[in-house]
């Protein structure tokens, strides 16, 4: 009897023992997930702060760039005026290079020629064709040509006008166009009505 007690003490203790093992194993598994757990945390803690500080940055850089706005538009208003200025200036300067030659084979005093005031009258006639034709023409290099020999012939009538200015700018915006929009066109006949009154 005492032997079979004895065995059953001895199987016990070993349970016990294998328990115990088993225990501790388990319980070293859990500390090491919940370090896991802590160290994930704090990474994703940090990241989290790293991209907090990212997007204040980029809240900065961009309150920044929205106060350069008015600037950058003052700098393309004025880029603008110079440009117009710019193309008066060479205006000018052609044409008195034209009248500065004029007058080395001048030398006698010319009557005007009553044909130049007629002039004006040719230029409204070419604005009022180009405009009634526009709805017409598909090709904007037809009526780039056509502005173009407007140009030149205000040039010839006026000299330097900020017409011409404007006519360049409006040729830069046919440049690379396959064909011309319905709205362009209403905008050529706009565009015509009122250099027709600057005239």
């Amino acid at each position: 009897m005492v032997d079979k007690n004895n065995l059953e003490i001895a199987d016990l203790g070993e349970f016990i023992k294998e328990a115990n093992e088993k225990i501790d194993k388990f319980a070293s598994i859990l500390e090491k997930f919940g370090l896991d757990i802590i160290t994930k945390m704090g990474q994703t803690n940090l990241k989290i702060n790293m991209l907090t500080d990212k997007i204040n940055e980029l809240n900065k850089a961009t309150i920044d760039i929205k106060s350069l706005a008015p600037q950058l538009n003052n700098v393309i208003e004025n880029q603008r005026i110079l440009e117009a200025e710019l193309d008066l200036i060479r205006s000018l300067i052609q044409r008195s290079d034209i009248s500065f030659h004029s007058r080395e084979y001048e030398t006698q005093e010319v009557e005007r020629d009553v044909s130049a005031t007629d002039k004006k009258q040719l230029i409204t006639e070419q604005f009022n064709n180009l405009k009634n034709e526009v709805d017409e023409i598909e090709d904007p290099e037809i009526v780039i040509e056509r502005l173009e020999n407007i140009k030149e012939d205000i040039f010839i009538f006026k000299g330097g006008h900020r017409i011409l200015y404007e006519i360049a700018q409006f040729v830069k915006k046919l440049n690379g166009l396959e064909t011309i929009p319905g709205d362009i066109k209403e905008e050529v006949k706009e565009k015509i009505v009122f250099w027709i009154n600057k005239l």
